[in-house]
């Protein structure tokens, strides 16, 4: 197809604007970041501190290990350390840098009860507001849509930024609805690489990094070992392992930095990792692996923006999907075979619910990338689910817009039950909502 300067120039900004670094899982970091631009503005110590978030956010918030907190789980922690040592000129890497001393006072500081969580009530998606005082004086921050959309900041009640919120337009200013697979294709096939390759070098570098270490060390329950250890050492087991390690280091404190995609670093090993490992086994240069992970990230992008930022709809699998059109665009496979990889995995694993982030993800991963290659190899043999079974659509593209749908609309009502469920666990557990 014909791709205008339009589709171009969108396409280069997504890419530029999603794949980001960022440090921990990306909802905790997001209420860290938050905190240390509220404690930044407010000019001092918090001496108390209120952390309300949307469900979505509590969802991937409540289990996942703070990076650099010495172990510290959950909401509290989050808000608490970034109040304390967070950096918030860093974003997404608030939490670099911090250190035993930073560790102590957040424990003290949760230990006192200056520090609590609630749930703002009906806000669906990605939604924080943090509040904090001391001496008399008060500071507000407020992020919404994005993990980095900062909608409001007040301090003393005066107004200091503010700017209109769209809940249906939550990435205004780039053309997300640009995106289908031939576009994205024809994309790949014709980009310029000195237009994207900083951001796809970044993320060979740090993914490629966090994936060894959850493979030389313990993370978690250690999805990626065990997969190299208990099953064939052959590539398919190889680029599941890559990816699952990955995520069992990150969802367990390990304070390595992972590039993003649709504001998950999960996503972001998901959608790399099991490339890279494709194309170091056939040997492919360099060049054809940054198109590889352009095709990769950007069908991912493209699945995942009809779905919306946060779903009980568990990212893992568009993540793979990518994962797995990119290994045919590798091998250099026909169109048809890289359309039948999608609709192979997505009418496979689609409903995959995800419970929050913690260990299990990691497992996850591991499941989804397993059915894009086997998706893949169904289309190599030319077999593919066919249109009118289940959600299967004409094309593919006809099939993500459905896929939106469900993963938006369709699995509201599942995101609420999900919640009420983890939130009974936690008082069950005798967990006090403060920390």
């Amino acid at each position: 197809m014909e791709l205008t300067r339009e589709m171009y120039e969108q396409y280069v900004a997504i890419l530029h604007k999603e794949l980001v670094p960022a440090l921990g899982c990306t909802e905790p970091i997001a209420i860290a970041y938050a905190a240390a631009l509220a404690r930044k503005t407010l000019g001092t110590e918090a001496q108390e501190l209120v952390a309300a978030c949307s469900g979505n956010v509590v969802k991937n918030a409540m289990g996942v290990t703070v990076p650099n907190s010495g172990g510290m789980k959950g909401i509290g922690a989050a808000a608490a350390l970034g109040a304390i040592g967070g950096d918030a000129d860093k974003v997404l890497e608030v939490l670099t840098g911090i250190g035993e001393a930073e560790q102590a006072k957040t424990r003290t500081f949760l230990d006192s009860g200056a520090c609590r969580w609630e749930v703002i009530p009906n806000s669906p998606g990605l939604h924080i507001i943090i509040r904090m005082s001391a001496q008399g004086h008060s500071a507000l921050v407020e992020i919404r849509g994005t993990h980095t959309n900062v909608i409001r900041v007040e301090k003393d009640g005066e107004v200091l930024l503010t700017k209109d919120f769209d809940v249906n337009n939550v990435k205004k200013g780039l053309r997300y609805d640009l995106l289908s697979l031939d576009g994205i294709l024809a994309f790949a096939d014709q980009v310029d690489l000195k237009d994207v390759q900083d951001v796809l070098d970044q993320q060979i570098q740090c993914n490629s990094a966090i994936s060894d270490e959850g493979l030389t060390n313990s993370y978690g329950a250690q999805v990626g070992k065990t997969l190299l250890e208990c099953y064939e050492n052959d590539l398919r087991t190889r680029a599941k392992a890559r990816a699952a390690a990955g995520s069992d280091a990150r969802m367990n404190g390990c304070d390595l930095p992972v590039v993003i995609n649709s504001g998950s670093g999960n996503q972001g090993l998901t959608v790399s990792l099991p490339v890279m490992e494709y194309a170091k086994d056939w040997g492919c240069s360099h060049e054809e692996l940054l198109r590889a992970l352009t095709v990769s990230n950007l069908i991912a992008l493209y699945i995942k923006f009809g779905i919306g930022v946060l779903s009980a709809y568990c990212g893992a699998v568009s993540a793979a999907c990518g994962s797995g059109a990119a290994i045919a665009y590798l091998h250099k496979d026909s169109r048809q075979v890289i359309e039948d990889t999608i609709v192979n995995t997505l009418g496979n694993v689609s409903g995959i619910i995800c419970d929050g982030a913690k260990a299990s993800c990691a497992a996850k991963i591991a499941s989804s990338v397993d059915a894009a290659i086997m998706g893949y190899q169904m289309a190599l043999k030319g077999r593919v689910f066919p249109f009118g079974e289940g959600l299967v659509q004409k094309n593919a593209d006809k099939l993500i817009q459905v896929i939106g749908k469900v993963g938006k609309d369709g699995m509201r009502e599942t995101d609420v039950c999900v919640l009420d469920i983890m939130s009974q666990t936690v008082q069950s557990q005798k967990e006090p909502v403060t920390v």
